[in-house]
């Protein structure tokens, strides 16, 4: 159902009204009138509109007023004044108090229709705004992370902290740990949260593109600048600048982004303009800086200036416990997208999952629920229906032995069997000695020990 926006008009003289009502209601208006300043009062404590129009000169409550009150009771009503005087000290005075506009009487009536249309156009995309931010922040609260493994916790906390300064943070972490959600994260539950949040990825634009992106350039600064452009650390004023990738930066523009750090001051390029601007930075990178430093790769100056609270993302293997949750969260998330009925997964695939090292991390691990979601019938997502690579055995099968005449060699039939579940425990792991140890129920050191001991070699690749 189509809601009529809603006007009250204020006026004491209802002859001149009648035309402009009988207009606003042709026009699709829900309107309401009264005769003074009081009477509008009374009517706005008993219903919402979106517009009051009001006369600035009624006996009793004066238009300048009622806009006062309206100002401080009803802010979310935009008031358009009506004045017989057309002063400029009249319009002044009403514009300082809150007015949204103001006519001069006898107003046309299409030109009070173009205002009433243009202001409820604006109240229609300030309420829009303020419903987007709140997805916005909703979508990036804290408990929208998932993970209960004792490194998640870990991460909240300090997350928590962090989000209520304004130091500059580098998240490190291995590719798909969800560094971007980390950074979101900070900024949403701080004091910035209604200022942009501006990312950019480091590694994916070119050198040459780069700098005009971060800070901006100026008409004819190079072939193809039609026209001024704004960077990212002006547009994000007040607000985050998010670095991704950071460690992918070139040298000369480290040396330009240590500078801006320093000074929070910048030019853009081809301008002479020293332009200040007030943002935060968070940067990323999968990458050892420090080992890049060591590596004359990155600057050791602009490394510190980064690194003023360092953000580890634990990778998902080393997060106990957290995989169910995952994929929970995940069958739910892509079965809701893509309407489809809710599917679950077996006890069996489950453990599977839990086996695997995901070196892709978590960003891996949705993109194989997404797969099995829409690849898989039935309800239920089995062993059989993972990815080989995935599909973990339950349980390495004994073969059955048998006695001869002479009976067997217990010490050398147990060592050979010891060899070969080693072996087709290596084999199943695609010879990654910490999946292997899994699969034997031991610990990565003694599944080494045990491979020297025995001169036990596998080939990788």
């Amino acid at each position: 159902m189509v809601v009529k926006p809603r006007i009250l008009i204020a006026d004491d003289e209802p002859l001149t009204l009648e035309l402009i009502v009988e207009r606003l209601q042709a026009e699709g208006y829900e309107v309401e009138v009264v005769a003074s300043g009081e009477e509008a009062v009374s009517a706005a404590r008993n219903s919402s509109f979106n517009v009051l129009l009001t006369d600035l000169s009624m006996p009793g409550m004066s238009g300048i007023e009622l806009l006062a009150h309206f100002a401080g009771k009803h802010p979310e009503t935009l008031v358009i004044v009506l004045t017989g005087y057309g002063t400029i000290e009249t319009a002044v005075e009403a514009m300082k108090r809150g007015a949204y506009d103001y006519l001069s009487k006898p107003a046309n009536i299409d030109e009070i229709l173009l205002t009433l249309k243009r202001a409820i156009e604006l109240k229609d995309l300030k309420e829009e705004n303020v419903l987007l931010r709140s997805q916005l922040q909703d979508q990036h609260r804290l408990d929208r992370l998932i993970g209960q493994s004792p490194a998640m916790q870990a991460l909240y906390r300090i997350i928590r902290r962090v989000s209520k300064t304004d130091s500059t943070v580098l998240v490190t972490g291995e590719s798909g740990t969800g560094k971007e959600l980390i950074a979101n994260a900070i900024h949403y539950n701080g004091s910035r949260r209604d200022m942009p949040f501006v990312p950019i990825n480091c590694g994916a634009i070119p050198e040459e593109l780069l700098e005009s992106e971060l800070f901006g350039h100026e008409k004819g600064a190079f072939t193809g600048a039609l026209k001024e452009r704004r960077g990212r650390f002006e547009l994000a004023h007040k607000g985050t600048v998010f670095l991704d990738e950071i460690g992918e930066m070139s040298p000369k523009l480290q040396v330009k982004l240590l500078r801006f750090l320093q000074e929070t001051k910048f030019q853009r390029i081809g301008g002479t303009k020293t332009i200040e601007v007030d943002v935060r930075i968070l940067a990323a990178t999968n990458k050892d800086l420090e080992k890049a430093v060591a590596d004359s790769e990155f600057r050791e100056d602009l490394f510190y200036r980064l690194n003023v609270i360092p953000i580890h993302v634990p990778p998902l293997r080393e997060r106990e416990g957290d995989v169910p949750l995952l994929i929970r969260h995940f069958l739910r998330q892509h079965c809701r997208k893509k309407d489809i009925p809710q599917k679950k997964m077996s006890k069996g695939a489950v453990e599977s999952l839990q086996m695997y090292e995901w070196p892709g991390n978590v960003r891996e691990l949705e993109n194989v629920i997404e797969r099995l979601v829409i690849l898989t019938d039935g309800d239920e997502i089995e062993i059989s229906d993972l990815p080989k690579r995935m599909q973990i055995p339950r349980q390495a099968e004994i073969a059955k032995i048998e006695f001869g005449e002479e009976g067997i060699n217990l010490k050398d039939t147990l060592d050979e069997l010891e060899n070969r579940l080693i072996l087709d425990a290596l084999q199943k792991a695609s010879g990654v000695k910490n999946k292997a140890a899994k699969l034997l129920g031991l610990n990565r050191t003694t599944l080494i020990e045990k491979m020297k001991k025995k001169q036990i070699e596998f080939p990788v690749g």
